[in-house]
């Protein structure tokens, strides 16, 4: 089955059927539906590697942009499991992972990003993620890592823990209880932040005063525990 839709140029959306051999199919039952959500195709058609080599049983759908996942997993379901990259053409940061989060309460959601930073991947835990894979993992990492939450796991997989990924215990910290204060608007603000608005901008397009943008941006930074917008910036490419 292939489906192609084109939005505003935007990357192809496809779904493709994989009738390999399965590993899962006796411990599962029917194929697993999975969504990959990345603006670069390259990094779509590797996991479809990934998933292929080893013989996964899985629908695969494909979106180039936030809106196009949302789309996809309104009108696609059942939709088993979702693989969101944090930084696409129409997202920046957590922003895209909370409104996701928001149109689908129970969607399972395991983000995709390049950043390995803990305030990243705690903030998208307590935003409901379901695991953060991390773009730098071996390509076996991610297979079992994905073989794990299709299975219903948290990520880790015959006991086995992968990275930060499957969202382990840590200790807490003043900064992590400053984090976890953190709103919907501080999101906002980060999000027009990475997208690299001004202050000045952020206050027209969110009707703010500039001394309350002021004021978020600074403990964003606080928070994130960041001296300027660059560093911060950094944190999610």
């Amino acid at each position: 089955m292939l489906v192609t839709s084109d939005r505003d140029g935007a990357d192809a959306i496809r779904i493709a059927k994989h009738d390999a051999p399965s590993i899962m199919s006796d411990s599962m039952g029917a194929a697993r539906r999975v969504l990959i959500a990345d603006d670069h195709a390259l990094l779509r058609l590797g996991l479809l590697a990934v998933l292929q080599a080893d013989h996964l049983d899985i629908d695969t759908l494909e979106a180039g942009c936030l809106q196009d996942a949302m789309d996809i997993f309104r009108t696609h379901q059942p939709i088993d499991l979702v693989l969101l990259d944090l930084n696409m053409n129409d997202c920046r940061g957590l922003q895209g992972l909370r409104q996701f989060k928001q149109a689908f309460p129970r969607s399972r959601v395991a983000v995709l990003s390049a950043t390995q930073d803990e305030f990243v991947i705690r903030q998208a835990q307590a935003l409901g993620a379901v695991a953060y894979i991390a773009k730098s993992y071996e390509p076996a990492a991610m297979s079992q890592m994905i073989t794990a939450l299709l299975r219903g796991g948290n990520g880790r997989d015959g006991g086995v823990d992968v990275g930060l990924a499957g969202f382990p215990p840590s200790a807490r910290s003043a900064t992590y209880d400053r984090v976890a204060e953190l709103g919907a608007r501080h999101l906002e603000i980060l999000d027009l932040v990475l997208f690299g608005c001004s202050n000045q901008e952020i206050s027209n397009a969110t009707g703010l005063s500039l001394g309350t943008v002021k004021n978020y941006v600074s403990v964003i930074l606080l928070a994130l525990d960041v001296k300027s917008r660059s560093h911060l910036i950094s944190l999610f490419r």
